[in-house]
């Protein structure tokens, strides 16, 4: 096997020279020797089949539950046979950037497909290719509503907190000021917002459901943003978008979200998606790469990256965003879910798990849990209960059920999706009733 070195010792040891070094160690003498490491304790190498072996067994030490009631940002969907077979063509496992047109067509549209189906999924004018995930997305959007003299950025607390963390590690580095809306009932607090908002207001980030899986009054929030000539984000989930009204026609300026549940498995290896979409009076504020439709020479149809601020990567102290890496294959999964799943297939998804979360929440507070929220929800929702969470989560466990994620030591957070089976929520709720009867 190759050491990976891409040039010869000689060729090292001409370069060396040519900046006055000797080895090695005098070019790295800055660094003091107490932090360096003089050697790498390795064992001997493997076969092939050892080496697979002991992955093998090491893989056997993971936990895999057959019954998930668990979201809280990351979601156990469905995946089409069909989605997995064409995302394994070899022609689509690469990283590479496509810069040079003329050989990257397949891969061009590819993006350019998967931008189109978001912007029909958020009523958006444009997308960009995608950003890391769903926290990323949701700072970079706040990055791009902020100009010279509005640089405050509103989240409220009902978001998820991963990505109020997230863009507010954004904004420090920015020396922007973050300030949360604080909740009423599980929802943001829409009288409190009126009275926070100034002249040097740049955007109100909400997320849709939030992250107790309600419903927020978006439009109502939207019309007050607007009144304070601040720009609206929407973080939504895009299951949610197939029944719900979408970020453009309830006054968003930004739609945003993790794209995980469109096609990925909660365990996709490392990546997941963050999806980025506005109106066109913002799309030279996108960040990353955009992939527009031209024609050629020929007057043929033809595929460009477009709209790129090339500081993005070659002038960073200057950029607005540093986010420049090729996040193609995660978006390519998303179209290719999409389009199996088509218009129709997405609704059905949206409509169970709205219908089972229903349900377990039904079977749950039977079982003696005690909801915490009255307000409409779309596939997840807070229960508390007399018995901690852990407790729960212990009983539920030795059946191979993975409860709900605790809030607090009683509160917890359950979901459902398409995959769960009504037998499943009668036995979680069984187990659950047990737990409490006992205590």
């Amino acid at each position: 096997m190759s050491d990976y070195i891409p040039n010869t010792k000689k060729a090292q040891e001409e370069m060396l020279e040519s900046i006055g070094m000797r080895d090695f160690d005098e070019l790295f003498s800055m660094i003091p020797d107490s932090v360096k490491l003089k050697q790498l304790d390795l064992p001997e190498g493997l076969s092939e089949f050892e080496v697979q072996r002991k992955l093998l067994a090491i893989a056997n030490e993971n936990y895999v539950y057959p019954t998930v009631f668990r979201g809280a940002g990351a979601y156990r969907h469905y995946i089409p046979a069909l989605v997995k077979s064409i995302l394994s063509k070899e022609e689509f496992l690469t990283a590479y950037t496509p810069y040079q047109a003329e050989i990257s067509q397949g891969v061009l549209q590819s993006i350019f497909e998967y931008q189109t189906m978001i912007c029909e999924l958020t009523g958006m004018d444009v997308s960009n290719a995608s950003v890391y995930d769903g926290a990323s997305a949701a700072a970079e959007a706040a990055g791009m509503c902020c100009e010279r003299k509005r640089q405050k950025v509103y989240i409220s607390q009902t978001c998820d907190p991963n990505i109020i963390e997230t863009v507010k590690t954004y904004c420090w580095g920015k020396n922007r000021e973050v300030i949360l809306i604080p909740e009423k009932e599980g929802l943001c607090d829409i009288e409190a917002l009126s009275g926070l908002l100034d002249e040097e207001s740049a955007c109100v980030l909400i997320q849709q459901p939030n992250y107790y899986g309600l419903l927020e009054d978006c439009t109502k929030i939207s019309e007050i943003t607007h009144a304070a000539k601040a720009k609206m984000i929407m973080s939504c989930n895009p299951i949610s978008l197939a029944i719900l009204p979408t970020p453009k026609e309830v006054g968003a300026d930004i739609a945003v979200g993790e794209g995980q549940p469109l096609g990925m498995s909660m365990a996709f290896g490392g990546p997941y998606l963050g999806f980025m979409s506005t109106v066109n009076a913002m799309a030279r504020k996108l960040p990353g790469r955009i992939v527009g439709e031209t024609v050629d020479a020929d007057g043929k149809r033809a595929y460009v990256l477009t709209l790129q601020a090339r500081e993005q990567h070659i002038r960073r102290e200057k950029a607005s965003s540093n986010i420049c890496s090729n996040q193609a294959y995660c978006a390519l999964n998303a179209a290719v879910y999409m389009a199996v799943m088509g218009e129709e297939g997405l609704k059905q998804v949206a409509h169970l798990c709205t219908s089972k979360a229903h349900y377990l929440r039904k079977v749950l507070i039977e079982a003696g849990m005690v909801g915490k929220h009255d307000q409409e929800f779309f596939h997840e929702f807070v229960l508390s209960s007399s018995v901690s969470s852990a407790k729960i989560n212990a009983a539920l466990k030795e059946k191979g059920i993975l409860g709900g994620y605790p809030l607090s030591e009683t509160e917890t957070l359950w979901c459902a999706t398409e995959m769960n089976t009504k037998e499943e929520m009668d036995e979680c709720a069984r187990i659950v009733k047990e737990v409490l009867s006992c205590a």
